[in-house]
This record gives structure tokens, C-alpha cells and sequence, in this order.
């Protein structure tokens, strides 16, 4: 199921799709009236009222009043969320373990919660920058390997557009997908999921990949690469190439990034 909504549900009903999110690593939304503890650097409450919760995938926790960006309460990536039932109220702790913080809402009166499987691999594209980057390993292709040769830019596949096809020098088929900034783990599932769309639809490409028996190779481009994601790459057995992008856009006038 790629999402669920429930109206006015009771604990049991909420706390078991609160389980199901978390296991489906899902993005939490719940509409609620609720009253909230810190304790960690500091210590605070928030008495009860109406808020916006949301838990994220990545463990980041946020809780908004109906005013103001920023969330009144707040845990990073990386946290760990749990759910119990106490006094017949849904509770929600996420715990962060360095430094120690524990986060926890007591709930009430339900609105509505739901949950969404969100798909977004794209990244932010500042000032075109990604582009610019094309250009470049277009004009020098060996900037990625000797023996290089770019076949296509935005070649469309279900999910989105490849940046750069091409072909290196044993004539096997790279898949490359540039990022002007440090890679995360999300441009290693966008890259991962234009494998996958470019290997199950018919194409000149496949095919001849499949005759001359070649590989497909995907390359992630960066300047520099995550951790978590620089793990994730060797799991599924993508490249990382690491080449800085032009400091220089290329526009109608020059335009330096020391410009801004």
C-alpha cells in the first residue's frame, strides 16, 4: 500500500498504523492534540494543544504549531522512534543517542494520521550547476575514465532522465547521474532506480548491450560522497566517481559562484 488515512481513530487503531509505517519506513503524518517533553541538553514542556507531528524515514522528528517554519520540537536524522499505549493515550518517544536526547508526545483526540511511501530522489539544482557539470563532461569526457565516449544526455526513463549514457572503452554501457553537491543516499537510490527502468524497457541500447553480452555500469558523480551512501553503492555494486563541478556557470553573461 503506498499510503493510508485514518479519521478520529482510537489509540489501538493509530498506534498499529504508526507500526506499520515505521516497518514500511514510511513518512508519518498525525494531526493530534498533544502535550510534549524534552530531555537532553536542556529540559522543556509544551502543555497540551493541537499540532502537526511528523516522523520521517531518516528519523527526523518534527512537531509544528500553526505558526512560524520552524517546529517547536525537533529531532534529527537519525533518531530512533518508538510507539506505546499508556492510559489508554498513544505515546511516541524518539530517542537520539549522541548526545543523549529522549522526545516524547503524549496523544490525544486524533484528527487524522496517515502515512505515505514518498519517491523523491531529486536533489536541489542550484543555479543550474548540474548543467554546467554536463557541459563539461560532455566537452572532456575522459574527466570520468579513459576510453569514454558520451551516446546521449537526458535520455527519459520511467522515473525521471538520465543525465549521461555512454559507452567506455570495452564498449559497455555506463549509466551516469551527476550532483553538483556531495552525494547522499538518495542520488544512489535515483541512480539505482534508472538502472532498473533502463533495464526493463526495450531499447536500441539493451539490445545492443545484450548481443555483444556487455554490462551495464552506473556511475554516480560527485564531488564528494556520504557515508551511508558510499555503503550503499559497494551493496549494489555502483561506481562513484568523484569530479568537482565548473566554478564558472555558463549563461548568457559569466557569472562567478563568488559572485553571490
Amino acid at each position: 500500500m503506498k499510503y493510508k488515512i485514518l479519521e478520529h481513530p482510537n489509540s489501538d487503531e493509530a498506534y498499529d498504523l504508526v507500526h506499520e509505517a515505521l516497518r514500511k519506513r514510511a513518512t508519518i503524518t498525525i494531526f493530534a492534540c498533544c502535550k510534549v517533553n524534552y530531555e537532553g541538553r536542556a529540559l522543556s514542556e509544551l502543555n497540551w494543544g493541537e499540532r502537526i507531528i511528523m516522523i520521517k524515514p531518516d528519523g527526523t522528528f518534527l512537531i509544528h504549531q500553526e505558526k512560524k517554519v520552524e517546529p517547536v520540537n525537533w529531532q534529527p536524522p537519525k533518531s530512533k522512534t518508538r510507539a506505546y499505549i499508556k492510559n489508554e493515550n498513544l505515546f511516541l518517544e524518539s530517542h537520539r543517542r549522541t548526545p543523549k536526547e529522549l522526545l516524547t508526545v503524549e496523544i490525544r483526540q486524533i484528527q487524522f494520521i496517515n502515512y505515505a511511501n514518498i519517491e523523491d530522489f531529486e536533489e536541489l539544482e542550484q543555479a543550474g550547476y548540474e548543467k554546467d557539470m554536463g557541459d563539461m563532461i560532455m566537452d572532456k569526457p575522459h574527466m570520468i575514465e579513459e576510453g569514454f565516449t558520451p551516446t546521449a544526455r537526458e535520455y527519459s526513463v520511467e522515473h525521471g532522465f538520465i543525465d549521461i549514457l555512454g559507452k567506455d572503452s570495452d564498449n559497455n554501457l555506463m549509466i551516469l547521474e551527476l550532483k553538483a553537491r556531495k552525494a547522499g543516499v538518495n542520488a544512489v537510490k535515483q541512480l539505482k532506480r534508472y538502472l532498473l527502468d533502463f533495464e526493463n524497457t526495450e531499447n536500441d541500447y539493451l539490445r545492443e548491450c545484450q548481443a555483444q553480452k556487455k554490462k551495464i555500469r552506473g556511475l554516480l558523480v560527485a564531488p564528494s560522497i556520504m557515508d551511508d551512501a558510499l555503503e550503499m553503492i559497494e551493496e549494489e555494486g555502483i561506481e562513484f566517481v568523484s569530479i568537482e563541478p565548473p566554478r564558472e556557470l555558463k549563461r548568457d553573461k559569466k557569472v562567478t559562484l563568488d559572485a553571490f
